[in-house]
């Protein structure tokens, strides 16, 4: 099979494309013919080497994949059956899906949802997967569409166009927090009723300050997510899924003792099972079919490696899509 294959010399991260034998693979129930995977930024560091993303060589890169069984000690799958994969440290502990081939645990694997091609899943990806955990949160918070306006930090990200792009259609009105004033038709055209710029927002909060969301998903943490908080309705939610702007977060006690506002973490990588399902089916049915026509990069396995490059100089707009067969 090809694979990418990480390797290390003289504390440098060498990629390179090879061929090398499936008896290689790392025990699992379950062999996957992948056809599909992305790049997302953690996999871009761990190619480039600039993130102690990898720290056991060699290593396959690639956090999420989507491909057919080719073979399966698990009863709950089967040869031929279309399945997706995101987290469980595939890509950063164990093979993951920028190769032709990977062996992994039948629990971490997901059957593709009826409704989603395994093309659609890699533009869903480890980010839009988040992106429904959140939405899920806010739900399982109380947050209904006729309690008012959900904020969504980072809205340019995968994790926050994704959110927008699920809230709307679920009848919640979107407020976008941006970083990129350029992308603002494009939010809207998501879902989003109105784009903020981020300059004007990260200003010092007050503990308390006036309330204007019933809801958020927040990408970003630190200041931004402390003001979030100070601005949250009474009994509001929030979905903390990222620390783009830092992992401090400077708040007070006043917004939860004296709102009953509940900031609820969000993890994707270890998600059981059943939840996995869950949002994957979800995610099939919400879902336009105008969001799978967002900006796609569309590679090969041998383009990875300069691609991953050009990713962390903010080269790449969009999903970043590997073909693998």
């Amino acid at each position: 099979m090809r694979a990418l294959l990480l390797e290390q010399q003289d504390d440098q991260t060498l990629a390179h494309i090879k061929d090398i034998g499936s008896d290689r693979l790392p025990e699992g129930d379950v062999t996957v013919d992948i056809n599909w995977s992305s790049l997302n930024y953690k996999d871009a560091l761990a190619i480039t080497g600039k993130g102690k993303i990898v720290r056991n060589f060699p290593m396959v890169p690639g956090i999420d994949f989507a491909g057919t069984v080719r073979h399966s000690r698990d009863d709950r799958f089967k040869e031929g059956q279309s399945v997706v994969l995101t987290g469980w440290g595939v890509g950063e502990h164990h093979w993951g899906g920028l190769a032709e081939q990977a062996r992994v645990c039948g629990e971490w694997l997901v059957p593709l949802p009826n409704g989603l091609d395994e093309r659609k899943a890699m533009i869903i990806g480890t980010a839009g997967f988040t992106a429904m955990l959140c939405v899920m949160a806010l739900e399982e918070g109380g947050v209904h569409p006729d309690d008012g306006d959900i904020l969504v930090t980072g809205a340019s990200g995968g994790v926050g166009s994704t959110a927008i792009a699920l809230l709307a259609p679920l009848g919640y009105r979107v407020t976008a927090i941006s970083g990129r004033d350029s992308n603002t038709e494009y939010l809207k055209a998501l879902g989003a009723k109105e784009v903020m710029s981020r300059d004007g927002y990260i200003d010092t909060p007050r503990p308390l300050e006036k309330q204007l969301w019933a809801g958020a998903v927040d990408t970003v943490g630190d200041k931004l997510l402390a003001r979030v908080l100070a601005q949250m309705n009474y009994n509001g939610t929030v979905a903390a899924c990222g620390l783009a702007g830092g992992y401090q977060l400077p708040t007070t006690v006043m917004p939860f003792i004296l709102r009953n506002v509940r900031l609820q973490g969000v993890d994707s990588v270890h998600t059981p099972l059943h939840r996995r399902q869950t949002a994957w089916e979800r995610l099939a049915g919400i879902l336009p079919d105008s969001f799978y026509q967002q900006a796609t990069h569309e590679i090969s396995l041998e383009q990875a490696p300069a691609t991953a490059a050009a990713l962390l100089n903010n080269q790449i707009t969009g999903r970043t899509l590997v073909k693998i067969r």
